[in-house]
């Protein structure tokens, strides 16, 4: 399952921990088990064969009774609690994670949390090695039609402009009017991904691209739950509605922990507190100056 998932034997290896070799001496045992290849080698890809992708389907339904079976038997075992594993995105976790958790002990859940802060592609291999139970992430940024896995929607936040609060943006009537330094902030664009040619820095985490907007380093356009991250964080950062959609998140979970105790309770307690989720402040976009600042940190 490792391998199909990840479709390369060093990716596959580094999810279960073990040595290059060493998975490819127990996949040639498997194929001379079942007697008949599984995978197809392709530059250095592992693709399935036909006996493969029918092999895939009956590997999900073992994995599948195996997991429900320890979670079935866990409440026989005596003082026991049931651990639960979720890994997501670090702004999503801290946002929402501990009113789920006050549900669930509310609800006399007795339940064990290993929290993983991670990125989605790194959620995603945890989830496929069975190192977690739950993968909080975006839903742009997976597959709808990832391998056993269902997508529940837990909680949406809008995207806005953050703009350090020096500027006073939402005070502004002419950009012309405005001081040298405020003009080259404004046009100073903190970005994820590819920039423009007016992109100051490239970060990995929204944490890092809160503090430079606060820093009066430049400016970002990123979810608004980013603003949890950090304790004060928008002391000095004034945060914009912005008509650049919504950040859906959900989480990733294997069908069977849709079906049992504890992690029913645990989804649905997630569902709830995404549902009652605060927004911070968040001012409206100045029309008059829309055109001149916002898309050039939006392409």
């Amino acid at each position: 399952m490792a391998v199909a998932q990840s479709s390369t034997l060093t990716r596959a290896s580094k999810q279960l921990g073990l040595a290059q070799p060493s998975l490819s001496q127990q996949l040639a045992k498997l194929e001379e088990s079942v007697g008949t290849r599984l995978f197809d080698r392709s530059h250095n890809r592992m693709v399935l064969t036909d006996a493969g992708k029918v092999l895939v389907r009956h590997a999900q339904a073992v994995l599948k009774e195996i997991d429900e079976a320890e979670a079935s038997l866990r409440q026989f075992g005596s003082g026991k609690r049931s651990i639960i594993r979720i890994a997501g995105l670090n702004s999503v976790v801290k946002a929402i994670l501990p009113d789920a958790l006050n549900r669930c002990a509310a609800a006399g859940s007795e339940i064990e949390i290993d929290i993983h802060e991670a990125a989605p592609a790194e959620v995603l291999e945890m989830l496929y090695s069975r190192q977690a139970n739950i993968g909080l992430i975006a839903a742009d940024t997976v597959a709808q039609s990832s391998v056993g896995f269902r997508q529940v929607p837990i909680v949406e936040d809008p995207y806005v402009f953050a703009v350090p609060s020096s500027i006073g943006l939402d005070r502004v009537r002419d950009l012309d009017a405005m001081p040298e330094d405020a003009r080259r902030v404004l046009n100073s664009c903190i970005q994820f991904h590819f920039g423009t040619p007016h992109t100051v820095a490239h970060c990995r985490t929204y944490e890092v691209a809160l503090g430079l907007v606060h820093a009066g380093f430049g400016v970002c356009l990123l979810p608004a739950l980013t603003a949890f991250l950090v304790e004060g964080a928008l002391d000095g950062i004034d945060f914009f509605a912005t008509d650049h959609g919504t950040r859906r998140t959900v989480a990733m979970v294997a069908d069977q922990y849709l079906r049992i105790a504890p992690f029913k309770g645990f989804i649905e307690a997630l569902q709830a507190a995404g549902r009652n989720i605060v927004l911070p402040p968040m001012k409206p976009w100045p029309e008059q100056i829309a055109a001149a600042v916002e898309p050039a940190c939006a392409e």
